[in-house]
């Protein structure tokens, strides 16, 4: 009896050593040797010449039983196989976590296999996204240019010569000491070895200058070369009196006083003003001073592009009359809002005006002619007026947004709730433009117009109740409402009896509406500094 239970019990601790082999990593023989991937993380370049190799130092039939595992499936059927080697190349894998092991067979579906050995390894073929969030808009040349994103955690990004990493959020910042010019690439590397890149085409201009309120007085382009004219607003400036300019591009005679390229221009006549502007040196002259710049661009009434269109058989260029005849009325001619290539032809002055360096441009006569719609013609128009009009505006406000430049439009004071009587729908507009400019002169308005009785002798009240009803037909909109008022000599030939008293008097209403900007108009371009006005 004593034998017999010495011997259940050797063999109960036979039992046990087993069971604890078996539980244990199989230990490789030590004539075998494994190789694989090193990487943690496997592109689709890597992944295609990856390979997972057991290899004997002799002939031996130690491999002969050997099984290899994808993601503990038997895929030993797609491996090779000779005497001294064992090899599995899987190719093509989705991405994610994978493991490839290689354990002694055959396998047993009831049993967990211990591996001789595994490789773990991720698969990750999908290049990171680049999200740039600077430069937002144009660089300014010469400057230092900071280059600011987001991609995959942990990815390394390069441009311009300089390399940094993504932090854990994935947000990254490089600076170069200036911007390139042309095209700027960013590229950006994860852990696995993929590779994206981000081409920006960057707009470069000499220089910027933001304010956050406009006060500002129209310039024509006579009034900028006139010395007489230009020293009184240098010395507003300096003054503080007002902290931008309005300066002219294209006005109402339909000419372009900067120097111009554009081939409609130079056809038409268009490039030869009676007062030419050298932009960039304006431009330069008045950044310096820290005054913003404001292009003003008469668009659609345009006599030299609309008679010369009308003259050499562009003829659609043109607003008709409903008869097909060249509408003219009081403007002297007036181009056709519709028509694609008036609308390239106003937005490539515009692009001009922003790469020298013009901080905003500031549209005028965007509409069409006074009058009821059905007197006139205009051919290619598939929609409504207002409808056009608007869809210019959104082009417009896209092709500039590379420039970086603010992006107004100086509209009739009844637009605001009478939006077809010129064809100036406001409230569509407004979301479009960084900010609206309605003409709101008093001495413009008739009797009882919003229960002023007389809007002339009455200018605060006039403004006060018109701004009321611009500031409701903007409310939630992307503009702000930037008015022009009148600084002129006409009040005061139609009986009002102070110039500077009529002036302050829209800038006090002005003021008091919550509103701390405004334009400035007088065709003559002689303001009345005194009664400018600064907001508390």
């Amino acid at each position: 009896m004593f034998e017999s239970h010495r011997s259940g019990r050797f063999a109960l601790l036979l039992g046990l050593a087993a069971l604890a082999y078996a539980c244990s990593a199989a230990p490789a023989p030590a004539d075998l040797d494994f190789s694989g991937p090193e990487s943690e993380a496997l592109n689709a370049d890597a992944l295609e010449n990856a390979t997972f190799e057991v290899a004997a130092d002799e002939d031996t039939d130690t491999l002969d039983d050997l099984v290899v595992l994808l993601d503990g499936e038997d895929v030993t059927a797609e491996a090779d196989r000779d005497a001294r080697r064992l090899v599995y190349a899987p190719g093509v894998l989705d991405d994610g976590e994978r493991t490839v092991a290689v354990a002694h067979g055959p396998l047993d579906e009831d049993e967990d296999v211990e591996p001789l050995h595994e490789w773990r390894f991720t698969v990750d073929t999908v290049p990171p996204e680049i999200d740039l969030t600077s430069p937002d808009g144009a660089v300014i040349a010469g400057e230092p240019l900071t280059i600011a994103g987001t991609t995959e955690p942990g990815a390394t990004v390069e441009s311009g010569g300089e390399q940094t990493t993504a932090d854990g959020e994935g947000a990254f910042e490089l600076m170069l000491d200036e911007a390139p010019g042309g095209t700027l690439t960013v590229v950006a590397t994860d852990a696995a070895g993929n590779v994206a890149d981000d081409d920006l085409a960057l707009t470069t201009v000499p220089s910027r200058v933001e304010v956050d309120e406009l006060r500002t007085v129209h310039v024509s382009f006579c009034g900028w070369v006139t010395p007489s004219l230009r020293d009184p607003i240098l010395e507003q400036i300096d003054q503080g009196l007002i902290n931008a300019v309005q300066l002219d591009i294209k006005d109402e005679t339909g000419k372009i006083g900067p120097d111009t390229d554009l081939e409609i221009a130079q056809q038409t006549g268009a490039a030869s003003a009676d007062c030419d502007i050298d932009l960039p040196a304006a431009v330069e002259e008045l950044h310096d001073l820290g005054v913003p710049v404001i292009g003003r661009i008469v668009a659609f009434a345009d006599p030299v592009v609309a008679r010369w269109a009308w003259d050499n058989g562009e003829r659609d260029w043109v607003t008709q009359t409903s008869g097909g005849e060249m509408f003219v009325g009081k403007y002297a001619g007036f181009t056709n809002f519709a028509h694609p290539d008036i609308i390239e032809y106003n937005i490539g002055v515009a692009e001009e005006a922003a790469a020298a360096g013009v901080d905003h441009i500031l549209w005028d006569y965007l509409r069409k002619p006074d009058g009821p719609f059905e007197q006139f013609r205009f051919v290619g128009l598939e929609t409504s007026a207002e409808e056009s009009i608007a869809e210019f505006v959104r082009m417009a406000d896209e092709r500039l947004a590379p420039y970086g430049v603010q992006h107004g439009a100086s509209l009739y004071g009844v637009s605001a709730d009478r939006p077809t009587e010129v064809s100036q729908d406001v409230e569509v507009l407004a979301d479009y433009l960084d900010y609206v400019s309605p003409m709101i002169y008093p001495s413009h308005w008739g009797p009882g117009e919003y229960d002023v009785a007389d809007p002339l002798h009455q200018p605060y009240d006039m403004v006060e109740a018109t701004l009321e009803v611009w500031l409701e037909a903007t409310e939630g909109k992307r503009a702000r409402v930037v008015p022009w008022l009148e600084d002129s000599q006409y009040p005061v030939t139609l009986g009002f009896p102070d110039r500077a008293r009529y002036v302050r008097e829209q800038i006090e209403a002005t003021y008091d509406a919550g509103i701390n900007e405004w334009l400035l108009w007088d065709s003559s371009v002689k303001y009345t500094t005194s009664a400018m006005l600064q907001p508390e």
